[in-house]
């Protein structure tokens, strides 16, 4: 099964849902009166909640990316990976493309803010949460690769994930923003992340992690040659001129030739 089939649900059930959240807040649905009951039910504004939301800001979670990205191209051009600059590119991309996407369906939707947020249109969907969600997330996939041991990689995308929920629970909570804007946010960024690494995996072949652990793993067999533990066949004992044995004979018919 080729990856762009095993990720397909990546892309349609995030797309299906966010299509019917903004059904609903466009045409003020059903949806939205269970949306401010549970908004009611969780808005508490507190400096915890608000430190929270402060890791969706770009000050915050761009620098972030950046260092992934200079960490990524770095060591995708020390591995001597096919098309290194590639997937930091890719991921610089689609963090510029964010407020592209966020900006105009604020404008067009023209939700009003929860009751703790001064008189506005704008909040659907929610900006911070893209931000983390796409910064975070760019990040991780392109320094999942790199990380050796599965305990790593699993820390990695816990880390991630904590982020993001951190970042949308203090949004809700402060009152920032409705939860159906941050559950929009999520639909969002899974079809944009999910758009990455598939780009990525076609344009490098099978995928990021896996081109670049070929690359890595050529480049450690291509140094390891280079060792102690590599010869050429004239070290070993078999090896001698036709003038050390009674029947001169070419290599290939030494028994190691097949």
């Amino acid at each position: 099964m080729s990856t762009a089939v095993r990720r397909a649900p990546l892309l349609g059930l995030p797309a299906v849902l966010f299509a019917l959240i903004t059904w609903q807040v466009v045409g003020h649905g059903p949806l939205l009166r269970l949306d401010a009951r549970l908004s009611r039910a969780l808005v508490h504004p507190d400096p915890f909640s608000e430190l929270l939301s402060d890791l969706g800001n770009i000050q915050v979670a761009v620098p972030v990316l950046v260092l992934a990205l200079g960490c990524a191209a770095w060591r995708g051009r020390a591995a001597g990976a096919d098309r290194w600059w590639l997937p930091p590119l890719a991921a610089a991309v689609l963090m510029a493309l964010v407020p592209a996407v966020v900006v105009p369906l604020k404008d067009w939707t023209a939700r009003p803010g929860t009751p703790e947020m001064p008189t506005g249109v704008g909040y659907f969907p929610s900006g911070h949460t893209a931000t983390a969600a796409v910064a975070y997330g760019s990040a991780t996939l392109l320094l999942l690769p790199w990380l050796r041991s599965t305990a790593a990689r699993r820390t990695l995308v816990a880390g991630c994930a904590a982020l993001v929920l951190g970042v949308s629970y203090g949004l809700v909570r402060h009152g920032y923003h409705w939860p159906l804007d941050v559950v929009a946010s999520w639909c969002l960024c899974t079809m944009l992340l999910t758009t990455l690494a598939l780009f990525v995996g076609l344009v490098s072949g099978g995928g990021t992690a896996a081109g670049f652990r070929r690359a890595r793993t050529s480049h450690g067999a291509s140094s390891s040659s280079d060792g102690p533990g590599s010869r050429s066949s004239s070290d070993g004992p078999e090896s001698r001129s036709s003038s050390d044995g009674p029947e001169p004979c070419s290599s290939s018919d030494g028994p190691g030739a097949r």
